[in-house]
């Protein structure tokens, strides 16, 4: 069967993540999607919530990166949090991960600058 995928999409906190100072000091807004790719026609068959992934436990994951550890690029963030998930949810073959952050210090105006990172089961 082909792969499904679930998604859970523009996750927003408030965390400390960046290389100047003033980043993280103040702090900024930070936004994850997280698409999960594997076989959950048995959840769909059963409506069972532990036939599938949990995305409860999923964003409590994400969150927990996001708010209590610290990291100067959103790309160490974005990779830390792909690697947790596909480690920690055996039904996923592949999970994608977005990291957007919000009015980066560029020298301009710039909505977001976003990280993309794919990870896959081997």
């Amino acid at each position: 069967m082909k792969d499904q995928c679930i998604r859970l999409n523009n996750a927003t906190f408030y965390a400390y993540h960046g290389v100047l100072t003033n980043e993280q000091v103040s702090g900024g807004k930070f936004e994850v999607d997280v698409e999960m790719f594997g076989d959950f026609s048995r959840a769909a068959q059963s409506d069972r919530l532990k036939e599938t992934v949990d995305y409860q436990k999923v964003y409590r994951s994400i969150k927990e990166l996001v708010i209590e550890k610290r990291f100067y690029l959103i790309e160490s963030l974005g990779t830390q949090i792909a690697e947790s998930i596909l480690n920690n949810f055996s039904l996923l073959n592949r999970v994608v991960v977005r990291v957007r952050k919000h009015t980066p210090q560029v020298g301009g105006v710039v909505d977001f600058v976003e990280f993309e990172t794919e990870r896959v089961r081997v």
